[in-house]
């Protein structure tokens, strides 16, 4: 019979621990959280200096009792959930709901599911941090009281079924923010101006990019300004004036942590933060691999820091050396610049057995799983590695009292390229070869042909899932545990759609985001939010009780709370009545809110149950048609405006029609902020508007 139990979250984690440890011991698994506060009410007592009051999660009744019968026959019970928060929170409840001394309470972490790691953490068992369980106790508190307290209100205002969030309505005020600076955006006119040089013993000529004058360099911004200097050098004569001879390195990035992993595994591999979670939860709690049974592939998912173990860096860089060359080992390590706050306990995300290539696990694995392991293992060697070295080659050609540029570089060294090779961060402006180290100073060229190329400014790009965690992160919001969580929230909820990686803002967003801007403009205050992730810190750090927190946080929260119901009273989203008559009982049918937006109701309802598609018109006629223009939306909720008499008449627009015609070519005025733009980028009218 085992004499000790060791209790994790996940039965995938359980199987995986169970190979490395003997007879003695007895490894379960609670299935995650076995108790938290209640959903059907807010679940803190505030008038006894804020309570939380737990109760046992639906379901986990049986899976508690059974662990009771075996906590009962042990000698030992060790406490082995994850080594963060979250876990030391789950090991909390745990001890209590299981009625362990604390006394006998011996907690076990360990950042990889390896043998010695295993092992090991046994050894060093330890009672419960009180400071991480009280850090993720006022988390949770926290998100409680700003998610029952002011959700009810958005229940009121617009429709049942929205909530807010301390960090999920701070995420879609970003996104908010991104698509009015997008909307306002007015784009700029410039140009660009190439050449094909051609030299003697040359084959191909090469192309140089326009740099200034003798005095600088000079931005082209119009085509008058683009022509005069194709006049001064339509015939002139063309020399090397400068050539730079050097060299430059490319330095291997760190390994992942959790929000450089999810940015990279959506740009390369089409993942959503979400999937990148989940692929990673199961190569860190074990897969079956041929030949070596169940075992953790990678280390533990949830950390922002880039330190590596030394026995994982000797490991690694021992097989960059057997693998690749003694030239290739790094000798001393990049470091990156620390933030505010990194959870040092925490390794960064790497393979947890370095010789278990991609080649040799590829079988095992699903192909999204592999494709996920491979890019982890391929980062992780290769910041073990040498930088890649470069011969560059750079020169400045004048003639006709202006200058061009050409820069060239030619590998030498593959170094981390040899592994791992990030195409986004290669310079797009440098021609790739050594040919210009052929020029030499005065040597006299031959202009080809010129390219002159007109060119907009480009509005913030929109936010993907990638950059939108990146923000987070640079912000200071959230935590590693929470941005797939915020990202999945936003879109469950349709306050966000996302199409072709872009994040959209959907009507009831706009809606959401004004109330909470306008009514609780601190809760989705970037610094407020911020700020609460530091003393949160600071709570697991043992500087701060987490009390103190929640009793400064909720009187602020409460006459917010009565100031937003005595204001928003002013501005009472009530059923707007319509034009449209109810073709089945005769009342005029009333707009409402939906899960996709506003439609048109029946206000006879349960009665009459008629509804039908709302189109808003904006009172500007169609300029293809003639007709209304009204605001529509695609399948996925991204507002738009196009023709009533779609599909007759294919008019669309992204932004709002003005109604004025441009003065220039005849086509149509936008609104774009304070500014009146016209459709046509080819044109580029823009004069201000009167509103």
């Amino acid at each position: 019979m085992a004499k000790n139990l060791l209790i994790v979250e996940s039965p995938a984690k359980a199987k995986t621990i169970k190979k490395f440890l003997g007879a003695n011991y007895e490894v379960l698994a609670s299935n995650g959280h076995v108790r938290d506060i209640p959903k059907s009410r807010m679940g803190i007592d505030v008038e006894h200096d804020y309570e939380p009051r737990y109760i046992t999660i639906r379901g986990k009744g049986d899976i508690l009792a059974k662990l009771r019968k075996e906590v009962k026959k042990a000698e030992k019970v060790y406490l082995a959930t994850d080594p963060d928060r979250e876990g030391e929170a789950i090991s909390w409840h745990l001890a209590e709901a299981l009625k362990i001394p604390e006394e006998e309470v011996k907690r076990i972490t360990f950042n990889e599911i390896t043998k010695n790691a295993i092992r090991n953490s046994i050894k060093e068992a330890r009672g419960i941090d009180m400071n991480l369980v009280d850090a993720q106790q006022a988390r949770r508190i926290l998100d409680r009281m700003i998610g029952y307290r002011i959700s009810p209100l958005l229940w009121d205002k617009v429709k049942r079924g929205l909530s807010a969030g301390r960090v999920q309505s701070v995420a879609l005020r970003i996104i908010c923010d991104r698509e009015e600076e997008i909307n306002a955006f007015v784009p700029q006119e410039y140009w660009s101006l190439d050449a094909d040089f051609s030299v003697k013993g040359m084959k191909k000529p090469f192309r140089a990019k326009f740099y200034g004058d003798e005095n600088g360099k000079l931005a082209i911004s119009s085509e008058e300004e683009a022509n005069k200097i194709l006049k001064a050098v339509a015939k002139a004569k063309f020399t090397v004036s400068e050539i730079k001879m050097g060299d430059r390195k490319r330095q291997p990035a760190p390994p992942f942590t959790t929000s450089t992993l999810q940015q990279e595994a959506a740009k390369a591999l089409n993942f959503s933060t979400q999937k990148t979670m989940r692929l990673a939860q199961q190569l860190y709690e074990g897969v079956d691999v041929k030949g070596h049974g169940t075992i953790g592939l990678i280390s533990y998912l949830r950390t922002d820091s880039i330190r590596v173990s030394e026995e994982a860096d000797a490991a690694a860089k021992q097989f960059v050396e057997e693998n690749y060359g003694k030239d290739f080992v790094i000798e001393t390590e990049q470091k990156k610049a620390d933030k505010k706050k990194i959870q040092d306990a925490h390794e960064a995300i790497r393979p947890t057995y370095v010789e278990l290539t991609p080649a040799e696990v590829k079988d095992s694995l699903s192909r999204d799983l592999f494709r996920l392991y491979q890019l982890i293992w391929k980062r992780f060697i290769a910041s073990r590695m040498q930088a890649a070295k470069y011969e560059t080659a750079s020169v400045k050609i004048s003639g006709g009292g202006y200058r061009f540029t050409a820069t060239t570089s030619e590998l030498v060294f593959d170094g981390f390229l040899a592994v791992y090779c990030p195409e986004e961060e290669e310079d797009t402006d440098e021609v790739k070869g050594g040919f210009l180290k052929s020029l030499s100073k005065d040597s006299e060229l031959k202009a080809e042909e010129f390219f002159p190329t007109r060119h907009f400014t480009a509005p913030p790009a929109h936010y993907t899932e990638a950059s939108l965690v990146k923000t987070l992160e640079e912000l200071g919001i959230g935590r590693p545990s929470t941005y797939a969580p915020t990202i999945t929230t936003i879109l469950a909820r349709r306050y966000v759609v996302k199409e072709n990686k872009n994040l959209y803002v959907t009507e009831i967003g706009e809606a959401v985001n004004r109330i909470m801007r306008q009514a609780f403009c601190s809760i989705v205050d970037v610094s407020f939010t911020a700020n609460m992730e530091t003393l949160l810190d600071a709570v697991e750090s043992g500087d701060i009780h987490w009390k103190t927190i929640v009793r400064n946080f909720y009187p602020d929260l409460e006459e917010s709370l009565a100031n937003a119901e005595q204001e928003l009273e002013n501005i009472e989203i009530e059923d707007e009545v319509s034009d449209v008559t109810c073709e089945m009982c005769g009342r005029q049918m009333v707009i409402k809110y939906g899960p996709h937006g506003k439609f048109l109701a029946c206000p006879g309802f349960p009665e009459c149950r008629n509804t039908k598609p709302y189109l808003e018109k904006i009172g500007v006629p169609c300029p293809v048609c003639g007709k209304e223009v009204v605001v529509r939306k695609t399948k996925k909720g991204r507002r738009y405006y196009g023709c009533e008499a779609n599909p007759d008449c294919d008019f669309m627009a992204w932004q709002k029609p003005s109604g004025k015609k441009c003065p220039q070519c005849g086509g149509i005025l936008l609104e774009k902020g304070n500014k009146l733009a016209c459709a046509s980028e080819e044109c580029g009218y823009v004069e201000m508007s009167e509103k």
